[in-house]
């Protein structure tokens, strides 16, 4: 009896920076591979959707991508089960991307409220860019190419895969039935915050990453925000807004609820906490920066690896592709 064909998913990073922080890793890498147990898992790193923050840095991108890769490669993405690739090395997704351009209405794209988001924060910077307005086409483009079952989302994150069925339905409307209806792959991922109590991201200088060192991660713990209540041992805190109990929820899970409740009386030092936080965060991450200083010395390796998942993406690409142009009867 033949084997059961496993569904796809499909995800991404963009190569923003040259390595991934904590709330990439326990937001969504740790989850991919977790899935890639029971699903074919498609790990792209969206280099093409960086230019729309870092055109005027394009040269950091392709760094960035191998540090990327060499973080999923730590976390224990295996690639004999997912492919992992880099966007730009697989052209079809700038012909899907132009196609579905041409059948996106143009009011789609200006009510996008993330659009709405990047255009402000760019106020006093730079002028906002076609590419930033039709970032929802190429990530539709992304996913579409390669007809996953589905992507693993969050649930704050389900109204952005709306536009891509929106496209994927109005090209099926006028070229017939070539795209699936993609599904939401629901996760329940903790949201953490960076040092400064924040949701943690490069932008807020505020991150913990995978690639920093045992007592790297100690001086920011150290210096983590915590409830400005709790002056004292003895003053009932507040747990749910502190940065490091958030981290001990993530990590120091078996504790937690002594954690907490220990705050909530007074019954514990912000001192103690950190000095605990810092301990569960490395004995954690211990295993994947080994791993990552074995990837971090085999850079031949990683690149094969990504040469590889890339041939592996084309195959899948081309095909949907040939469907494409059969359907507008294109040449």
């Amino acid at each position: 009896m033949p084997p059961v064909a496993r569904k796809r998913l499909l995800s991404g990073m963009q190569p923003t920076q040259p390595q991934l922080h904590l709330g990439n890793l326990e937001g969504a890498l740790r989850n991919w591979v977790r899935l890639q147990d029971d699903y074919d898992m498609y790990c792209c790193i969206v280099d093409w959707h960086a230019l729309t923050t870092m055109i005027e840095r394009t040269d950091e991108i392709y760094e960035n991508s191998i540090g990327i890769a060499t973080d999923y490669l730590a976390a224990g993405l295996d690639p004999e089960r997912s492919v992992i690739f880099i966007q730009s090395q697989v052209k079809e997704h700038a012909e899907l991307y132009l196609l579905f351009s041409m059948v996106t209405p143009l009011g789609w794209l200006e009510r996008v409220p993330t659009y709405k988001e990047k255009r402000d924060s760019l106020e006093g910077k730079a002028e906002a860019s076609h590419g930033l307005l039709g970032y929802p086409v190429l990530q539709a483009a992304d996913i579409l190419l390669y007809k996953p079952y589905g992507v693993p989302v969050g649930k704050d994150q389900i109204p952005h895969l709306e536009l891509t069925r929106e496209i994927a339905r109005r090209f099926n409307h006028l070229y017939g039935e070539t795209f699936p209806m993609i599904e939401n792959v629901l996760s329940d991922v903790p949201i953490l915050l960076g040092i400064d109590g924040r949701k943690m991201s490069k932008s807020y200088d505020n991150a913990i990453y995978i690639a920093d060192s045992a007592d790297e991660t100690a001086k920011k713990i150290q210096g983590a925000f915590t409830d400005p209540q709790k002056i004292r041992k003895d003053d009932p805190g507040h747990p749910e807004g502190c940065a490091v109990f958030h981290l001990h929820v993530v990590y120091n899970r078996e504790n937690k609820d002594t954690v907490e409740a220990e705050c909530r009386a007074g019954a514990r030092g912000c001192v103690q906490c950190k000095k605990e936080c810092i301990e569960a965060v490395n004995a954690a991450l211990a295993p994947i920066r080994e791993r990552r200083k074995e990837w971090e010395a085999n850079r031949e390796g990683v690149l094969r690896i990504l040469e590889q998942g890339a041939d592996r993406a084309r195959a899948v690409a081309s095909e949907t592709m040939k469907e494409v142009r059969a359907a507008m009867k294109l040449p």
